[in-house]
């Protein structure tokens, strides 16, 4: 992606369910789960680079010592830094001490069974190590501490904390971490107190009161209470002080979740392969915990699987997953994005006029990379067949020269492009910055004949298209080019996102940018005050009754003619080429990733009635020049009904 957009965060969770002398034994180290979830943290390092924090839960922790241990840091090296701090804290103790593992038990933090990783990228506009999961919530009863870290974005935080204030709460924060802290813990606390009123207390002493209600906590039925009026995408994950631990996914699928677990262990992460890597497993030996599943594990260990919400009838997981943030090591993901590339074949053929003889084919480093793939081959397929064509028409009037020079033409594939990954470090404020953005790529020279060759290029999606009009195009100009076509594998973004990905100002997408000069240009200007006024008008409604009216920008125009104009727009006037832009069709994305069919930022058909919310409010501030992130969450609150 040429335009990096901040998004998704990662979760890594990990109970042993043996003893640590069993690892210790079996692996040489009691830190087995520790070095784990570095690995599971590591492997999704794309998907949170802001901050990262780890909690940990010892089984047997003594009076005296915390039941949740935890490390955060800032920053794009906080997993080193926390994981550094956690192992500095061994070095109080000595070599027998810590070879002893009834003694590390006892007395060496994070020397514990059940963990917890989180990985962050702010979308809220609030930053800093307090908003750095996971967040805690103490108590000196073990069954009432709470850590909680998860991969979500709600859009009815403003109904949640209405709801805590009804039941006598006085919440420290707005945000929705904070929020959904609170919520489940007050449900923890009235679970807690219910067990704690049904426990036949006599003749036990308060440790064994204690046990009993551990024991009998109902983790399903408090998640379901607190969980019911949740609007918004989540994969959340929480350890209880006394050692059990959950992780829940959204009743529409939109954030993902996977899981494993055998007699060893138990681990939960939003990605399939970072697990199969750091346990060498195979792609079926790891699960997906459906929408609106939880994964419960209790501390005896006992492992089960409950349906907290209803799973919603249409199901949307993320399509940004498969394009984008998820690894493309996952089997299925790499099969998706090289069909991606595959199915824009058909669009790239007419925007050369089937002149293969005289186009080059690239991409733009890295994550366009699989795509392109499926694009060759795609491209490969049609050339041959008209190859074979031409020699069954032309047949034994064809030399054999001829037949050779025919079958020996080739798909003209080069790597064009070349990310001067250093260089981005020095772009700074000022006026130097446009100029030194336009160096952030090189370009391979010679690769093609100037004047004489088409240039076609894949990315993986287009948002703002900054750096394609402020560098990309300006260096493959460079080359000469006859045209030069961009192919996005994805569709044009057109709305924002409110599930997690830091796209929610309607300035941000070119499409949309297009659209409204298109309007402009053709005297349709009441189309756009026609749509802030319906937008208005809808400001106090609830967010079942609020209708997705910024539909109405895109509608008198073709696909075909929004891509014409955001060409014009992206390319300077000292462009000598002819530029052309081709988006993925969104019947094509649904073809190529059949099971993350959430295509709300380009559709506009948001899955949740709190995003329809979003997409109202965010067109609103648009024409009031007031983009502010946050503002979409404080509509409603003072209004209502």
């Amino acid at each position: 992606m040429t335009d990096i957009i901040k998004h998704e965060c990662g979760i890594a969770v990990i109970r042993l369910l043996k003893p640590l002398n069993y690892y210790y034994k079996k692996y040489g180290t009691w830190q087995y789960g520790l070095d784990k979830l570095y690995l599971l943290m590591e492997k999704q390092h794309n998907r949170g680079q802001e901050g990262a924090g780890l909690g940990a839960v010892k089984l047997e922790s003594t009076p005296g010592n915390e039941f949740i241990y935890r490390e955060r840091a800032v920053g794009s090296s906080a997993i080193s830094e926390i994981f550094s701090k956690v192992h500095s804290s061994f070095t109080a103790f000595s070599p027998e001490q810590l070879n002893d593992i009834e003694f590390v038990k006892k007395s060496v933090p994070y020397a514990a069974e059940l963990f917890i990783g989180h990985l962050r990228y702010s979308t809220t506009g609030k930053s800093g190590l307090t908003y750095v999961h996971p967040l805690l919530r103490r108590n000196n009863w073990a069954s009432r501490n709470l850590a909680l870290a998860g991969n979500f974005n709600m859009t009815n935080v403003d109904e949640m904390f209405q709801q805590l204030l009804e039941e006598g709460q006085h919440p420290r924060d707005y945000a929705d971490t904070f929020v959904m802290l609170e919520s489940i813990g007050h449900y923890l606390d009235r679970e807690v107190q219910y067990q704690y009123d049904h426990v036949d207390k006599s003749n036990l002493n308060g440790q064994e009161v204690s046990h009993i209600i551990e024991e009998k906590l109902d983790i399903p039925f408090l998640l379901k209470r607190a969980s019911k009026n949740w609007d918004g995408g989540y994969a959340l994950c929480g350890l209880i002080g006394c050692g059990d631990a959950f992780a829940l996914r959204d009743p529409w699928g939109i954030r993902s979740a996977f899981y494993y677990h055998d007699d060893e262990v138990v681990v939960i992460a939003s990605e399939r392969p970072v697990i199969q890597t750091a346990f060498n497993l195979k792609k079926d030996d790891v699960k997906e915990l459906q929408p609106g599943e939880a994964i419960v594990i209790k501390r005896n260990g006992n492992i089960s699987l409950n349906q907290i919400l209803n799973k919603k009838e249409k199901i949307t997981p993320c399509s940004f997953e498969r394009i984008y943030f998820s690894r493309g090591s996952d089997y299925d993901i790499y099969r998706e994005r090289k069909k991606l590339g595959e199915l824009l074949v058909p669009e790239i053929i007419n925007a050369i006029n089937d002149d293969f003889d005289n186009t080059v084919f690239s991409f733009i480093p890295n994550t366009a990379e699989v795509a392109y793939y499926g694009m060759l081959e795609g491209l490969e397929d049609h050339f041959n067949h008209k190859k074979a064509k031409y020699i069954l028409e032309k047949g034994s009037s064809l030399s054999k020269e001829e037949i050779d020079r025919i079958l020996s033409k080739r798909v003209r594939s080069e790597k064009v492009a070349i990310k001067d990954i250093k260089l981005r470090t020095f772009i700074a404020q000022g006026t130097s910055r446009n100029d030194l953005a336009a160096h952030v790529y090189d370009i391979t020279y010679g690769s093609l004949r100037r004047g004489v060759d088409n240039l076609v290029i894949i990315d993986d999606s287009i948002v703002r298209g900054t750096t394609l009009k402020q560098s990309i195009i300006k260096i493959l100009d460079r080359l000469d080019p006859k045209k030069i076509i961009i192919v996005s594998s994805s569709p044009q973004i057109r709305y924002p996102d409110c599930y997690g990905i830091d796209m929610s100002r309607m300035s941000e997408f070119i499409a949309f940018k297009a659209a409204i000069e298109l309007l402009k240009e053709r005297g349709m200007q009441h189309i756009i005050d026609e749509t802030y006024e319906k937008s208005v008008t809808q400001l106090h409604r609830k967010k079942e009754e609020i209708v997705n009216y910024v539909k109405d920008i895109y509608a008198p125009f073709t696909d075909e003619e929004i891509s014409a104009k955001i060409a014009q727009m992206l390319t300077s006037k000292d462009i000598k080429a002819e530029v052309q832009i081709v988006f993925q069709k969104i019947e094509d994305l649904h073809k190529a990733c059949p099971n993350n069919k959430g295509d709300w930022y380009f559709s506009g058909d948001y899955p949740t009635p709190g995003g329809n919310r979003l997409v109202n409010s965010a067109f609103i501030n648009y024409i009031n020049g007031q983009e502010n992130r946050t503002h979409q969450f404080t509509l409603n609150f003072s209004n209502k009904e």
